[in-house]
């Protein structure tokens, strides 16, 4: 029997690495993995993620495609004055690129390691994922990845991976510096 064909977008080697082996297991699926997260800042940071990742696959011999383009600038561009916004642009854009290589590359379905995270908005990326599938012309699979959190995080540290303490935005790393400090009122 011909396994269908899922391409993977992967936001980072941890947030993959359990997802990745359960569904491997599952036998199903000819797994592709795809790397696009523009809105990692900075640069640093985005490099220490695409290298984890490229050691990871290699070392298991999954095939990958790599948008391996770093544009924050235009990231920036589409969430300025709309920083509320950030996480619907943000899964937008990589679940978009996601979805058309999925359908240029004739696969079944297209997914996220997004939906891996219990810190993302889980509801929001299912949203999106679907409604780009039905414009792209390729389905959207959806999984709640968020059961192997835990199996996840001990196998990422057990394979020694770098693993970071935030999203990747900018947005995201003031947050995680900053103090919350409750309002103040200044009338």
């Amino acid at each position: 029997m011909e396994k269908e064909k899922l391409l993977v977008h992967i936001c980072c080697a941890p947030c993959f690495i359990a997802p990745y082996e359960h569904l491997k297991a599952e036998n199903r699926f000819d797994l592709r993995g795809f790397w696009f997260n523009s809105n990692i800042h900075p640069y640093q940071e985005y490099s220490k993620r695409r290298d984890t990742l490229q050691e990871f696959t290699e070392k298991q011999s999954i095939p990958m495609i790599w948008k391996d383009e770093y544009l924050l600038e235009e990231f920036l561009r589409k969430v300025s004055y709309r920083e509320g916004e950030r996480c619907r642009i943000c899964y937008y854009e990589r679940l978009r690129y996601a979805a058309i290589i999925a359908a240029k590359g004739n696969f079944d379905y297209f997914t996220t390691t997004l939906l891996y995270s219990k810190f993302q908005k889980h509801e929001l990326i299912r949203e999106t994922g679907e409604a780009l599938g039905k414009e792209m012309g390729v389905k959207f699979y959806y999984q709640d990845f968020r059961e192997y959190w835990k199996e996840g995080i001990e196998r990422s540290k057990a394979a020694n991976m770098y693993r970071q303490q935030y999203c990747g935005c900018i947005f995201s790393e003031k947050e995680r510096f900053q103090e919350k400090e409750p309002k103040k009122d200044l009338r």
